[in-house]
């Protein structure tokens, strides 16, 4: 079986955009500039920003965080996306889900401009995803399309089944594979909580994406023989011998899967690092969308 390792796959991916970025600083340019806005203090977001700053630095980005009170009103939140929006040194802005119920998460998703929507969950980028056209991509679904390129699983002519229909991954995921693309062109079954029939579905997959954010839901008997297995849960759950208190788990047994699998991810080490190798490459990619677009306007103007 292979292990599909996020962190070798991630610093791969990172060290590529370490070399563009100091490639673009070499040139006297400012390098890529995320912003990244965090509402409260929930324990897992806090974890996965500070991962963000982090993995930013380390391959030459700016990043910034703002912090607000979880007691802040919407206006407020939509007025500083707005600021952001219209300040030409910030590439990328992203705004930690979940918020506070009192703010309408659809509203702050559309609030930031598509240009500079890096998560990519904006209408008009998951549009552009259906349509097929230059977008981006939400950065869990983009992670593992890398992950699936890194190391060449075969996908094309493939039975794919997505587990969950969340914007954020199940719905990407179902369309990336089913693309007309390198590592896509597979029949895709989306299924959800209302599917009957699951498990049987499940045996037909020659690729399972489980995001459904049920730990160890995705058992031995539901996976067929040399099957590739992608492990997108991420869910803390309590226990007292850990140091921490909890464990994190995937939504796959791993050790019985992994009795049938071709390939595995794992969790911890697996999408999730994925998951900001894809924001770190849509960061990039809204940096060079917007340094293509000032050179064409000089260019026109003079």
């Amino acid at each position: 079986m292979i292990l599909l390792d996020g962190r070798v796959v991630s610093a791969a991916v990172k060290e590529i955009i370490k070399t563009e970025t100091i490639s673009i600083v070499a040139n006297n340019q400012r390098p890529p500039h995320l912003v990244a806005i965090l509402v409260g203090n929930n324990g897992a977001s806090e974890t996965y920003v500070a991962s963000k700053v982090k993995n930013c630095e380390e391959v030459g980005f700016q990043s910034s965080l703002i912090r607000f009170d979880s007691t802040i009103s919407e206006k407020i939140l939509l007025d500083k996306i707005k600021e952001l929006n219209e300040d030409n040194t910030v590439d990328g802005i992203l705004v930690q889900l979940p918020l506070p119920k009192t703010i309408a998460e659809s509203k702050v998703i559309e609030a930031i401009a598509p240009s500079k929507d890096v998560d990519g969950f904006h209408p008009i980028n998951a549009g552009k995803l259906v349509q097929g056209l230059p977008a981006f991509i939400p950065a869990t679904p983009y992670g593992i399309m890398l992950m699936l390129e890194y190391y060449k699983i075969d996908t094309k002519g493939k039975h794919a089944v997505v587990i969950g229909r969340s914007n954020i991954v199940g719905r990407p995921m179902s369309i990336l594979l089913s693309s007309n693309l390198p590592y896509g062109n597979c029949t895709v079954t989306l299924c959800h909580s209302h599917t009957p029939n699951l498990k049987e579905i499940c045996l037909q997959g020659d690729i399972i994406v489980a995001a459904l954010g049920k730990p160890g839901f995705v058992k031995e008997d539901m996976v067929k023989e040399g099957a590739v297995i992608i492990d997108v849960g991420i869910t803390r759950v309590e226990d007292a011998t850990a140091k921490k208190g909890f464990r994190i788990k995937g939504d796959v047994a791993f050790d019985e899967v992994s009795r049938k699998a071709s390939a595995l991810t794992p969790v911890p080490g697996g999408v999730g690092l994925m998951t900001i190798a894809g924001l770190l490459k849509n960061t990039l990619l809204a940096y060079q969308n917007k340094m293509k677009a000032k050179e064409e306007t000089y260019h026109k103007e003079h």
